[in-house]
């Protein structure tokens, strides 16, 4: 009669690692990571994609600046749209509570 293994092989759904099981215990015996492929070919690859990130990230900085500058104007805008709305549509007395309904 063949002695079947006293371990298995899984692999992780989540990181695609190995991972060895112990079957008496069902503890994990040992790992081995995924190889990860490489984000660049080279140097200069990786250069030009730092310059392409500092020059996004410096443009997204300026248009956050700009709309500072005209966050207060905004604002004013809102509030007087606002007034104007509450002067066309009168206060109509005490609001109906949900207790008075009962």
């Amino acid at each position: 009669m063949p002695k079947k293994p006293a371990n298995f092989e899984v692999t992780c759904p989540c990181c695609n690692a190995l991972l060895k099981i112990d079957e008496d215990t069902g503890a994990v015996i040992a790992h081995t990571a995924a190889v990860k492929p490489k984000t660049f070919s080279d140097m200069e690859a990786a250069a030009k994609a730092m310059r392409e990130q500092d020059s996004r990230r410096e443009s997204i900085f300026q248009q956050s600046v700009e709309a500072q500058k005209h966050a207060s104007d905004l604002l004013e805008k809102k509030f007087q749209e606002a007034v104007k709305k509450a002067k066309e549509t009168p206060d109509t007395g005490k609001p109906i509570r949900d207790f008075d309904l009962d």
